[in-house]
């Protein structure tokens, strides 16, 4: 029997549908713009560039055929814009609301640029999806949501308050859809998203996220620091999962699953020194110099959670979503993609 994940992908490549990819020269965006290429559908991408990549829809590029590759439409532009919003939206079936600045500490450093992309940006693509006549909008939210609720395992229903500006903006998005579902009828789904990871996600830059940027680190032999003792936990989930949630999300014909938000992950806590092993010693096997390296901890961060670990039961029932991969799983695949030039 094929699980929900797999009906939908057999269902889409028989029935091929017109989706919107906000970001899609990002992390999480081009990884989403491969697997619906390589599913033979037709595909906007938008982007500006200010946290995407052109490199990264390059390799999409060389991982499709031509024919799927003549399917994709880019607009180069930002979500501020409404009228660039109302462009990319125009005949679209889908939405797959992926822009965004992300990163808690950038959101501390300048909450005003944060709060235009996050909640003004988002609002753009509310109207223009609105307008457009879409039929669904599946959006980034946020494991940061939940702030300072001590309660471990996360579930979707009981949230804290807000520790960061980034925080803020996540939340709100998660308001403006409930509410453009209620006054406007525009069908939403919210993902939050906790720590994803893996190929052509960025290791450089102020706000990199730990696992690639520990892994350029520890390839150039630099200083891997630990915020804290390191007992600090995460519920680290490979990007494969967020993708099968995105077009789980996009596609489900359940009336109970739609205008809800659900955690993306795998149900689990890896400690950062757990983490910091697992990545010392999967780089060693090529690297075996690597293997005596230490890490240096310093104070905790501000806007950061102490443990964050997510229930997915209410994705499991709902959506059909089985996360296929552990943090094992995934490093096997990350790690790869990072060295393949060794």
């Amino acid at each position: 029997m094929l699980s929900a994940y797999e009906k939908a992908k057999t269902d889409l490549q028989q029935s091929p549908k017109v989706w919107l990819v906000t970001g899609c020269a990002g992390f999480i965006g081009s990884n989403l713009l491969e697997t619906l290429l390589k599913l033979d559908q037709r595909v906007v991408g938008l982007d500006n560039f200010s946290t995407g990549k052109k490199v990264n829809l390059d390799e999409v590029r060389s991982l499709v055929t031509n024919e799927q590759w003549a399917r994709f439409r880019f607009i180069e532009g930002d979500i501020r814009d409404l009228s660039t919003c109302q462009d990319a939206c125009t005949g679209v079936d889908y939405v797959l609301h992926q822009a965004a600045l992300g990163s808690v500490p950038r959101s501390i450093d300048d909450p005003l640029t944060s709060h235009a992309s996050n909640v003004t940006g988002q609002l753009h693509m509310l109207v223009a999806a609105r307008d457009a006549g879409v039929k669904r909008v599946v959006y980034a939210a946020s494991s940061s949501t939940y702030g300072d609720h001590p309660g471990l395992p996360k579930v979707e229903n009981v949230i804290g308050r807000p520790l960061s500006p980034y925080a803020v903006t996540k939340f709100v998005n998660e308001l403006y859809a409930d509410v453009f579902a209620r006054c406007y009828g525009l069908e939403s789904i919210g993902l939050r998203y906790f720590n994803v990871f893996g190929p052509r996600q960025d290791p450089d830059g102020a706000y990199a996220a730990v696992i690639p940027k520990w892994i350029a680190a520890l390839l150039r032999g630099d200083t891997i620091y630990i915020n804290g003792t390191g007992e600090t936990s995460r519920d680290f989930c490979y990007v494969q999962n967020a993708v099968q949630a995105n077009l789980l999300a996009a596609t489900t014909t359940n009336p109970q699953s739609v205008n809800q938000v659900y955690n993306v992950a795998v149900n689990a806590r890896t400690t950062l020194l757990e983490l910091f092993a697992l990545l010392r010693d999967g780089l060693a096997v090529a690297r075996p110099d690597l293997q005596s390296v230490l890490p240096v901890h310093r104070d905790f961060r501000v806007g950061d959670v102490l443990h964050s670990q997510a229930d997915v039961g209410k994705a499991k029932e709902l959506l059909g979503y089985r996360p296929a991969h552990t943090i094992c799983d995934g490093l096997a695949e990350a790690l790869g993609w990072y060295t393949k030039d060794l």
